[in-house]
Protein backbone atom coordinates (compact mmCIF):
# COMPACT_ATOMS: atom_id res chain seq x y z
CA UNK A 1 0.00 0.00 0.00
CA UNK A 2 1.65 3.62 -1.01
CA UNK A 3 0.87 6.71 1.46
CA UNK A 4 1.27 10.32 0.94
CA UNK A 5 3.31 10.83 4.77
CA UNK A 6 5.00 8.12 6.47
CA UNK A 7 5.22 10.17 9.71
CA UNK A 8 7.90 8.90 12.31
CA UNK A 9 7.25 9.48 15.74
CA UNK A 10 3.71 9.48 17.80
CA UNK A 11 4.51 12.50 20.03
CA UNK A 12 2.63 15.48 19.35
CA UNK A 13 4.23 16.63 16.34
CA UNK A 14 3.51 13.60 14.61
CA UNK A 15 0.18 12.84 16.00
CA UNK A 16 -1.13 16.56 15.41
CA UNK A 17 0.49 16.51 11.38
CA UNK A 18 -0.95 12.60 11.24
CA UNK A 19 -4.36 14.21 11.89
CA UNK A 20 -4.40 17.37 9.85
CA UNK A 21 -3.41 15.63 6.70
CA UNK A 22 -6.00 13.10 6.93
CA UNK A 23 -8.69 15.37 7.70
CA UNK A 24 -6.99 16.86 4.25
CA UNK A 25 -7.76 13.45 2.75
CA UNK A 26 -3.90 12.45 3.08
CA UNK A 27 -3.49 8.58 3.52
CA UNK A 28 -0.76 8.40 6.62
CA UNK A 29 1.18 5.90 7.89
CA UNK A 30 2.29 6.87 11.75
CA UNK A 31 4.92 4.48 13.34
CA UNK A 32 6.88 4.46 16.58
CA UNK A 33 9.49 2.44 18.03
CA UNK A 34 7.65 2.13 21.51
CA UNK A 35 4.83 0.22 22.36
CA UNK A 36 2.44 3.18 22.84
CA UNK A 37 1.42 6.05 21.56
CA UNK A 38 1.90 10.02 22.66
CA UNK A 39 5.16 9.70 23.37
CA UNK A 40 6.99 11.52 26.49
CA UNK A 41 2.92 12.98 27.50
CA UNK A 42 1.90 9.22 27.90
CA UNK A 43 0.06 8.58 30.87
CA UNK A 44 -1.16 4.80 31.58
CA UNK A 45 -3.69 3.98 34.59
CA UNK A 46 -2.51 2.22 37.83
CA UNK A 47 -4.96 1.84 40.93
CA UNK A 48 -7.16 4.58 38.68
CA UNK A 49 -4.86 7.50 38.56
CA UNK A 50 -3.12 8.91 35.59
CA UNK A 51 0.35 8.50 36.18
CA UNK A 52 2.65 10.21 33.46
CA UNK A 53 4.78 7.70 32.90
CA UNK A 54 7.92 9.88 31.55
CA UNK A 55 7.51 12.92 34.33
CA UNK A 56 5.62 15.42 34.91
CA UNK A 57 3.37 17.55 31.64
CA UNK A 58 1.30 20.21 32.97
CA UNK A 59 0.04 21.78 29.86
CA UNK A 60 0.05 26.19 29.88
CA UNK A 61 -0.18 27.84 26.60
CA UNK A 62 -0.32 31.79 26.26
CA UNK A 63 -1.79 30.66 22.67
CA UNK A 64 -4.92 30.66 21.92
CA UNK A 65 -5.49 28.86 18.51
CA UNK A 66 -3.29 26.16 20.35
CA UNK A 67 -5.54 25.72 23.32
CA UNK A 68 -8.59 25.82 21.00
CA UNK A 69 -7.19 23.28 18.89
CA UNK A 70 -6.31 20.60 21.89
CA UNK A 71 -9.75 21.54 23.85
CA UNK A 72 -11.28 19.83 20.42
CA UNK A 73 -9.65 16.66 21.52
CA UNK A 74 -10.08 16.78 25.67
CA UNK A 75 -12.11 18.39 28.02
CA UNK A 76 -9.21 19.93 30.92
CA UNK A 77 -9.38 20.34 34.31
CA UNK A 78 -8.59 23.75 36.30
CA UNK A 79 -5.07 22.45 38.00
CA UNK A 80 -2.76 25.14 38.76
CA UNK A 81 0.79 24.31 38.59
CA UNK A 82 1.90 25.51 42.17
CA UNK A 83 5.14 23.49 42.63
CA UNK A 84 6.85 23.49 46.02
CA UNK A 85 10.23 23.36 47.20
CA UNK A 86 11.76 20.73 49.84
CA UNK A 87 15.36 22.14 50.92
CA UNK A 88 16.47 19.61 54.42
CA UNK A 89 12.86 19.68 55.39
CA UNK A 90 12.23 23.09 55.22
CA UNK A 91 9.16 23.85 52.71
CA UNK A 92 9.48 26.99 50.33
CA UNK A 93 6.87 28.03 47.22
CA UNK A 94 8.09 28.14 43.55
CA UNK A 95 8.01 30.33 42.10
CA UNK A 96 10.43 32.64 44.20
CA UNK A 97 7.53 34.79 45.79
CA UNK A 98 6.40 36.67 48.97
CA UNK A 99 5.54 33.54 50.32
CA UNK A 100 8.98 32.18 49.72
CA UNK A 101 10.65 35.43 51.19
CA UNK A 102 8.57 35.33 54.29
CA UNK A 103 9.64 31.72 55.09
CA UNK A 104 13.25 32.59 54.08
CA UNK A 105 13.75 36.30 55.91
CA UNK A 106 10.49 36.49 58.38
CA UNK A 107 9.67 39.74 56.30
CA UNK A 108 5.67 40.75 55.10
CA UNK A 109 6.15 43.78 52.28
CA UNK A 110 7.21 43.52 49.00
CA UNK A 111 9.74 46.35 49.66
CA UNK A 112 11.93 44.61 52.33
CA UNK A 113 12.21 41.76 50.04
CA UNK A 114 13.42 43.79 46.92
CA UNK A 115 16.12 45.57 49.28
CA UNK A 116 17.44 42.15 50.48
CA UNK A 117 17.59 40.61 46.90
CA UNK A 118 19.56 43.45 45.54
CA UNK A 119 22.30 43.64 49.09
CA UNK A 120 22.77 39.84 48.17
CA UNK A 121 23.13 39.79 43.97
CA UNK A 122 26.50 41.65 44.31
CA UNK A 123 28.12 43.90 42.10
CA UNK A 124 28.18 40.89 39.23
CA UNK A 125 28.18 42.78 35.54
CA UNK A 126 29.39 40.15 33.18
CA UNK A 127 28.50 36.66 34.97
CA UNK A 128 31.05 34.04 34.16
CA UNK A 129 28.71 30.85 35.04
CA UNK A 130 25.62 29.68 35.80
CA UNK A 131 26.46 30.30 40.08
CA UNK A 132 27.20 34.49 38.71
CA UNK A 133 24.59 34.36 37.21
CA UNK A 134 21.89 33.18 39.27
CA UNK A 135 23.30 34.98 42.15
CA UNK A 136 23.04 38.21 40.44
CA UNK A 137 19.40 37.69 39.33
CA UNK A 138 18.10 36.45 42.92
CA UNK A 139 21.03 36.83 45.70
CA UNK A 140 22.70 33.93 47.82
CA UNK A 141 20.18 33.00 49.76
CA UNK A 142 17.60 31.65 47.29
CA UNK A 143 20.40 30.71 45.25
CA UNK A 144 22.14 28.55 47.80
CA UNK A 145 18.74 26.84 49.15
CA UNK A 146 16.69 26.70 46.14
CA UNK A 147 18.74 26.58 42.97
CA UNK A 148 22.27 25.26 43.59
CA UNK A 149 21.35 21.62 44.42
CA UNK A 150 18.90 21.05 42.12
CA UNK A 151 20.82 22.86 39.19
CA UNK A 152 24.12 20.71 40.17
CA UNK A 153 21.72 17.72 40.44
CA UNK A 154 19.94 18.29 37.05
CA UNK A 155 23.14 18.52 34.90
CA UNK A 156 25.69 16.65 36.63
CA UNK A 157 28.31 19.73 37.19
CA UNK A 158 28.92 22.13 39.87
CA UNK A 159 27.22 25.38 39.14
CA UNK A 160 30.67 27.25 38.86
CA UNK A 161 31.78 25.19 35.81
CA UNK A 162 28.12 25.48 33.71
CA UNK A 163 27.65 28.16 31.08
CA UNK A 164 25.57 31.33 32.64
CA UNK A 165 23.11 30.94 29.19
CA UNK A 166 21.74 27.51 31.55
CA UNK A 167 19.29 30.21 33.66
CA UNK A 168 18.74 33.35 31.53
CA UNK A 169 16.20 34.21 34.09
CA UNK A 170 14.57 33.51 37.18
CA UNK A 171 10.77 34.23 38.37
CA UNK A 172 11.18 36.32 41.11
CA UNK A 173 7.38 37.51 42.09
CA UNK A 174 7.05 40.14 44.91
CA UNK A 175 3.38 38.62 44.86
CA UNK A 176 1.58 35.57 46.73
CA UNK A 177 0.60 34.22 43.86
CA UNK A 178 1.74 30.75 43.93
CA UNK A 179 1.11 30.04 40.35
CA UNK A 180 4.31 28.84 38.04
CA UNK A 181 3.15 29.73 35.09
CA UNK A 182 1.90 33.31 33.75
CA UNK A 183 0.57 31.72 30.39
CA UNK A 184 -3.48 32.43 30.03
CA UNK A 185 -4.33 28.94 29.77
CA UNK A 186 -3.64 25.99 31.92
CA UNK A 187 -4.39 22.88 33.11
CA UNK A 188 -4.25 19.11 32.87
CA UNK A 189 -6.59 16.84 30.22
CA UNK A 190 -9.07 14.70 32.09
CA UNK A 191 -8.49 10.87 32.18
CA UNK A 192 -4.79 11.99 31.31
CA UNK A 193 -3.05 12.13 27.52
CA UNK A 194 -3.20 9.50 25.94
CA UNK A 195 -7.15 9.70 25.06
CA UNK A 196 -6.18 12.59 23.27
CA UNK A 197 -3.13 10.70 21.26
CA UNK A 198 -6.22 8.39 20.53
CA UNK A 199 -8.69 10.40 19.19
CA UNK A 200 -6.04 12.62 17.10
CA UNK A 201 -5.10 8.93 15.41
CA UNK A 202 -8.65 7.79 14.87
CA UNK A 203 -8.68 5.94 11.95
CA UNK A 204 -5.34 6.82 10.82
CA UNK A 205 -2.81 3.40 10.82
CA UNK A 206 -0.26 3.26 13.22
CA UNK A 207 2.27 0.14 14.00
CA UNK A 208 4.00 0.43 16.78
CA UNK A 209 7.29 -1.22 17.93
CA UNK A 210 8.62 -0.25 14.67
CA UNK A 211 12.18 1.16 14.08
CA UNK A 212 12.68 3.75 10.96
CA UNK A 213 16.37 3.73 11.42
CA UNK A 214 16.40 -0.22 11.35
CA UNK A 215 13.92 -0.75 8.97
CA UNK A 216 14.66 2.63 6.54
CA UNK A 217 15.00 1.32 3.02
CA UNK A 218 11.37 -0.70 3.44
CA UNK A 219 9.92 2.19 5.27
CA UNK A 220 10.86 4.95 2.93
CA UNK A 221 9.59 3.04 -0.31
CA UNK A 222 6.02 3.22 1.52
CA UNK A 223 5.55 6.40 1.29
CA UNK A 224 5.98 10.05 -1.13
CA UNK A 225 6.95 11.77 2.25
CA UNK A 226 8.61 11.43 5.52
CA UNK A 227 7.71 13.58 8.54
CA UNK A 228 10.33 12.48 11.24
CA UNK A 229 10.46 13.57 14.25
CA UNK A 230 13.60 11.29 15.58
CA UNK A 231 16.98 12.43 16.40
CA UNK A 232 18.52 14.29 13.86
CA UNK A 233 21.73 13.05 14.48
CA UNK A 234 20.99 9.62 14.57
CA UNK A 235 19.01 10.02 11.14
CA UNK A 236 22.40 10.62 9.40
CA UNK A 237 24.13 8.11 11.04
CA UNK A 238 26.44 9.98 13.80
CA UNK A 239 28.15 11.27 10.23
CA UNK A 240 28.97 14.46 12.28
CA UNK A 241 29.19 13.56 15.73
CA UNK A 242 26.59 12.87 18.40
CA UNK A 243 24.47 15.48 19.85
CA UNK A 244 24.25 15.39 23.55
CA UNK A 245 21.34 15.14 25.96
CA UNK A 246 20.26 15.04 29.83
CA UNK A 247 18.50 11.42 30.75
CA UNK A 248 16.30 11.08 33.00
CA UNK A 249 15.52 7.84 35.44
CA UNK A 250 11.81 6.90 36.81
CA UNK A 251 11.02 5.19 40.32
CA UNK A 252 7.35 5.26 40.77
CA UNK A 253 5.79 3.01 43.72
CA UNK A 254 2.05 2.38 44.23
CA UNK A 255 1.11 3.51 48.38
CA UNK A 256 -1.40 2.58 50.62
CA UNK A 257 -2.06 6.10 51.85
CA UNK A 258 -4.33 8.28 50.68
CA UNK A 259 -2.29 11.14 50.21
CA UNK A 260 1.73 11.37 50.35
CA UNK A 261 2.67 14.68 49.65
CA UNK A 262 0.23 16.98 49.68
CA UNK A 263 0.95 18.51 45.81
CA UNK A 264 1.81 17.33 42.73
CA UNK A 265 4.95 18.38 42.81
CA UNK A 266 7.50 18.86 45.13
CA UNK A 267 11.10 19.51 44.28
CA UNK A 268 14.52 18.83 46.68
CA UNK A 269 16.76 21.23 46.10
CA UNK A 270 19.69 20.19 48.61
CA UNK A 271 22.41 18.36 46.63
CA UNK A 272 22.01 15.09 48.94
CA UNK A 273 18.70 13.94 47.37
CA UNK A 274 19.33 11.97 45.31
CA UNK A 275 16.03 12.31 43.34
CA UNK A 276 15.19 16.20 41.67
CA UNK A 277 11.76 15.74 42.33
CA UNK A 278 9.04 13.63 43.39
CA UNK A 279 5.47 13.51 41.23
CA UNK A 280 2.07 12.33 43.16
CA UNK A 281 0.55 11.89 40.24
CA UNK A 282 -3.25 11.78 41.61
CA UNK A 283 -3.03 15.77 42.39
CA UNK A 284 -3.13 16.72 38.83
CA UNK A 285 -6.59 15.57 38.68
CA UNK A 286 -7.75 16.16 42.54
CA UNK A 287 -8.38 12.31 42.94
CA UNK A 288 -9.68 10.86 45.88
CA UNK A 289 -8.17 7.51 45.21
CA UNK A 290 -7.73 5.36 48.71
CA UNK A 291 -3.84 5.08 47.71
CA UNK A 292 -1.43 7.03 45.81
CA UNK A 293 1.14 7.20 43.11
CA UNK A 294 4.35 8.87 43.24
CA UNK A 295 7.08 8.60 41.01
CA UNK A 296 10.47 9.72 42.11
CA UNK A 297 12.70 11.44 39.36
CA UNK A 298 16.54 11.28 38.95
CA UNK A 299 18.80 13.14 36.53
CA UNK A 300 20.93 10.87 34.31
CA UNK A 301 23.64 10.96 32.46
CA UNK A 302 22.79 10.34 28.60
CA UNK A 303 24.57 7.98 27.13
CA UNK A 304 23.58 6.27 23.40
CA UNK A 305 20.59 4.01 23.65
CA UNK A 306 19.24 6.09 26.50
CA UNK A 307 16.19 7.94 26.52
CA UNK A 308 17.10 11.51 25.24
CA UNK A 309 14.93 14.14 27.55
CA UNK A 310 17.35 17.56 27.65
CA UNK A 311 19.25 18.79 24.75
CA UNK A 312 22.24 20.63 25.65
CA UNK A 313 22.21 23.58 23.75
CA UNK A 314 25.24 25.40 24.35
CA UNK A 315 27.43 26.82 21.51
CA UNK A 316 29.26 23.62 20.54
CA UNK A 317 25.91 21.10 20.53
CA UNK A 318 23.93 24.07 18.45
CA UNK A 319 26.92 24.76 16.05
CA UNK A 320 26.47 20.69 15.27
CA UNK A 321 23.18 20.69 14.76
CA UNK A 322 23.50 23.33 12.41
CA UNK A 323 25.08 21.71 10.37
CA UNK A 324 22.88 18.54 10.58
CA UNK A 325 20.54 21.37 9.56
CA UNK A 326 21.78 22.02 6.54
CA UNK A 327 21.91 18.08 5.70
CA UNK A 328 18.12 18.01 6.50
CA UNK A 329 17.59 20.78 4.25
CA UNK A 330 19.12 18.42 1.30
CA UNK A 331 17.15 15.59 2.21
CA UNK A 332 14.23 15.64 -0.76
CA UNK A 333 10.79 14.52 0.70
CA UNK A 334 12.06 14.24 4.49
CA UNK A 335 11.15 17.21 6.83
CA UNK A 336 12.44 17.36 10.30
CA UNK A 337 10.01 18.35 13.14
CA UNK A 338 9.45 17.99 17.03
CA UNK A 339 11.92 18.13 19.92
CA UNK A 340 14.71 15.53 18.54
CA UNK A 341 14.07 16.41 15.30
CA UNK A 342 14.88 20.39 15.31
CA UNK A 343 16.94 19.81 19.17
CA UNK A 344 15.35 22.09 21.03
CA UNK A 345 13.82 22.32 24.20
CA UNK A 346 9.93 22.80 23.67
CA UNK A 347 6.94 22.97 25.60
CA UNK A 348 3.54 21.07 24.36
CA UNK A 349 2.25 24.12 22.89
CA UNK A 350 5.12 25.55 20.80
CA UNK A 351 5.62 21.32 19.61
CA UNK A 352 1.23 21.69 18.34
CA UNK A 353 2.11 25.37 17.00
CA UNK A 354 5.32 23.77 15.09
CA UNK A 355 3.53 20.82 13.87
CA UNK A 356 0.66 22.80 12.59
CA UNK A 357 2.62 25.80 10.89
CA UNK A 358 4.01 22.35 9.02
CA UNK A 359 0.57 21.69 8.11
CA UNK A 360 0.51 24.72 6.44
CA UNK A 361 3.02 24.52 4.99
CA UNK A 362 2.93 21.28 3.62
CA UNK A 363 -0.78 20.77 3.04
Amino acid sequence: MQYDYLIVGAGFFGAVFAHEATARGKKCLVIDRRDHIGGNCYTETLAGIHVHKYGAHIFHTSDRAVWDYVNRFTEFNNYVNSPIANYKGEIYNLPFNMNTFSRLWGISAPKEAAEIIQSQRGAITEPKNLEEQAISLVGKDIYEKLVKGYTEKQWGRSCDSLPSFIIRRLPVRFTYDNNYFTDRYQGIPEGGYTPIFEKLLEGIEVRLGCDYLENREALRSLADRVIYTGPIDAYFGYALGRLQFRSLRFETELLDTDNFQGNAVVNYTDRETPWTRIIEHKHFEFGQQPRTVITREYPADWNPGDEPYYTVNDQENNDLYSRYAELAAKEEGVFFGGRLGEYKYYDMDKVIASSLKLCGELL
